[in-house]
């Protein structure tokens, strides 16, 4: 199954969108006249879009530097994230129930690029409940919806077996969650935890929509329901 981060899993207090000022002010050397919305992006969509706002040519030729500063950048506000921000309540306690549950193994899809993905499970504790190898990033695609095949062939290659569309299950918060996995055939269990509603998220599709991860029985149930089920 694949978790996605913010709004799912934790609030990084804001910090992310400030990593995304300083990697700009190292790649281009000014700060940034605006930066862009990134609900459900990848970072390499939101960095493209923020080198575009700002008259900066060709972005695409920017963006392996600005990766590797946008890292450099969240690492250096990890403890500010970690004072501004949290996990959200019950994480811990349903990653641990669905480790427990024969057939499931748990690993990210995240629009973060994966130092940032590291970074922000470090500050809030999470690091070492999930296997990040097996994990698609938004370092490796530029399009979400693209790294479900990423992290299913990545699995895959892991443990040696074959994995059907509906084998996978992608737990997040956004429309665009919903889309990624409606795209590749696989279920997504949608959270309303970040910004929005439950409502939203049944109408985006959702096989299950959860008001959060508190019950970890309910977030086992959804995970393992068949899709189609009904909120």
């Amino acid at each position: 199954m694949l978790w996605d981060i913010d709004g799912t899993l934790l609030d990084s207090g804001g910090v992310g969108y400030y990593a995304f000022a300083d990697a700009f002010e190292a790649v281009v050397g000014r700060r940034p006249r605006e930066l862009a919305e990134m609900s459900g992006r990848t970072d390499w969509d939101i960095g493209l879009d923020i080198l575009a706002r700002n008259g900066v040519e060709d972005p695409e030729a920017h963006w392996p530097a600005f990766a590797d500063a946008l890292a450099e950048g969240l690492a250096a506000r990890e403890q500010e994230m970690a004072a501004e921000g949290h996990a959200f309540p019950g994480v811990r306690e349903a990653i641990a129930a669905l480790e427990q549950t024969d057939g499931v193994v748990q690993t990210l899809l995240t629009g973060n690029v994966k130092p940032n993905a590291a970074t922000k499970l470090r500050a809030f504790g999470l690091e070492g409940l999930l296997d990040l190898e097996i994990g698609a990033y938004g370092s490796d695609e530029r399009e979400r919806s693209a790294l479900v095949a990423v992290a299913r062939e990545r699995a895959q290659a892991r443990h040696g077996v074959e994995l059907a569309p509906a084998d996978i299950v992608l737990v997040g918060d956004t429309p665009r969650d919903v889309k990624a996995a409606r795209d590749n055939g696989a279920r997504v269990v949608a959270v309303a935890t970040g910004q929005f509603t439950a409502e939203q998220l049944d109408e985006a599709g959702a096989d299950v929509v959860l008001d959060g991860l508190v019950d970890s029985d309910a977030v086992v149930a959804a995970v393992l329901a068949p899709s189609g089920v009904e909120r």
